[in-house]
């Protein structure tokens, strides 16, 4: 099995460790995938020992920090969010969530009723600085916003506060 399967079966088994692909295909559309599936970053060759480093470590930083205030299993109105097999239900139905998706909900549950901006959430979730956009937020937003709203056009949990970021009411 390749890098890509490998990444999905582990976090289709609720595996939460940390995994960075290294790897030679450096194209947009193959890092939003390695990313959408569930890694955690990815590097393309050539990269330097010395990045690669720092980012295992920011990974470790954050793998090893538990999330205060947020349970395995957290329920709201008729949502459920199972953090440890990345799933959510909603009125009888299930979704697969990603690792990153599983993350952004994290946070943005820790933070309850506080407005969280993109940056803050890019910091956070990506360990980055600065990341190539903004829109990565605001795309994962809309990912999770489609498996916990009940109309995902006129939110109810995940609320934009435009100009800023992103409010969780749940």
């Amino acid at each position: 099995m390749d890098g890509l399967e490998l990444c999905r079966h582990l976090r289709q088994k609720g595996v939460g460790i940390p995994i960075i692909m290294l790897t030679a295909k450096g194209k947009e559309i193959d890092k939003v995938v390695g990313l959408e599936i569930g890694a955690d970053d990815y590097v393309t060759k050539p990269f330097s020992v010395r990045e690669l480093l720092a980012r295992i470590k920011a990974h470790l930083r954050r793998a090893n920090r538990e999330e205060k205030g947020v349970p395995k299993i957290y329920s709201f109105d008729d949502v459920e969010i199972d953090f440890a097999h990345l799933k959510v239900r909603r009125k009888g139905k299930e979704w697969d969530l990603t690792a990153l998706e599983m993350e952004i909900l994290k946070y943005l549950i820790a933070q309850r009723g506080k407005v969280v901006s993109r940056n803050d959430l890019l910091d956070k979730i990506w360990g980055y600085e600065s990341y190539p956009t903004t829109r990565t937020i605001d795309n994962h937003i809309l990912k999770l916003r489609k498996k916990i709203e009940e109309d995902p056009a006129h939110p109810g949990y995940i609320i934009t506060v435009y100009g800023v970021g992103y409010r969780f009411t749940g």
